[in-house]
C-alpha cells in the first residue's frame, strides 16, 4: 500500500494547487494530509475498492472543510485593483473599438500579464460564488454555498480522478488551452483569435494535448 499512499500525495497536491491563490499552499497539504490519515483508520481492504479511491474523498472532504469552516476566503487587494483597473478599462475599450475587448487588449491596455488578470478575475468569481445565497433553512437562515461545498462530487469514479491528475501534468499553457476550449467551449475560431495564432495551429495544439492525454490515461 505505500506506493498508493505516494499517488494520494499527488491527489492531495492537486486539490492543495486549486485553493493556492486563496490560502497557504502548505496549510492546504497539511489538512489534506489529516484526510489522508483518517483514510488509512477508515480503509479495510475488503472494501474491494483501491486505497486511492477510497482516500480521494477523505482528502477532498477535509480540504473542503477547512475552505467552509474559514468562511471567508482570502483575497488579494492586489487582485481587487487590477479588477477595478480592468473594468474601467473594458469600458473604455468598448466606447472605443465598438465591441467587447478581448482579455488580451485588456492585459495590453492595463500593461499588465493576461495570465495574472485572469487570477484577478478567478479569484473575484470564487468569492462571489461561495458568498451566493441558495436557500434558507426552516428557521430562517440564509444557507450559502460554502455550507454545501463540501457535498458536491460525492459521485467519484476512478478514471474521472486519473483524468484530472492528468491533466494536472499538463504545462499551464497546455491547461489553458483545455479551459478554452473544454471549460469555457470556445470554438477553435475564438482561440486564434485570443492567442493570436492561426486555426491550423489551434487545431494541431488540440490533436496533440488530447493524444498526450490519451497516452497518460
Amino acid at each position: 500500500m505505500p506506493e498508493e499512499y505516494q499517488s494520494c500525495e499527488n491527489i492531495i497536491r492537486y486539490f492543495a494547487n486549486k485553493f493556492r491563490n486563496y490560502y497557504e499552499m502548505e496549510d492546504l497539504m497539511q489538512v489534506g494530509r489529516i484526510g489522508l490519515e483518517n483514510a488509512k483508520r477508515n480503509y479495510q481492504e475488503n472494501h474491494n475498492t483501491k486505497f486511492s479511491t477510497f482516500a480521494y474523498l477523505y482528502i477532498k472532504g477535509e480540504i473542503l472543510r477547512y475552505i467552509r469552516d474559514s468562511h471567508l476566503v482570502k483575497r488579494s487587494a492586489s487582485y481587487e485593483k487590477i479588477n477595478h483597473t480592468a473594468e474601467k478599462a473594458r469600458e473604455h475599450l468598448r466606447q472605443r473599438l465598438m465591441r467587447e475587448p478581448t482579455k488580451e487588449e485588456v492585459a495590453v491596455f492595463c500593461e499588465v500579464d493576461v495570465g495574472l488578470l485572469e487570477e484577478a478575475e478567478m479569484a473575484s468569481q470564487f468569492v462571489r460564488s461561495l458568498d451566493y445565497v441558495l436557500n434558507e433553512d426552516e428557521e430562517g437562515k440564509e444557507i450559502r454555498l460554502y455550507d454545501q461545498v463540501a457535498y458536491i462530487e460525492k459521485g467519484y469514479q476512478e478514471d474521472i480522478l486519473d483524468l484530472k491528475q492528468a491533466l494536472g501534468e499538463l504545462s499551464e499553457e497546455e491547461q489553458r488551452f483545455i479551459r478554452y476550449r473544454f471549460y469555457e467551449d470556445k470554438t477553435q475560431q475564438e482561440i486564434s483569435e485570443l492567442l493570436g495564432v492561426n486555426q491550423v495551429k489551434v487545431s494541431r495544439q488540440e490533436n496533440k494535448i488530447l493524444e498526450k492525454l490519451k497516452q497518460q490515461l
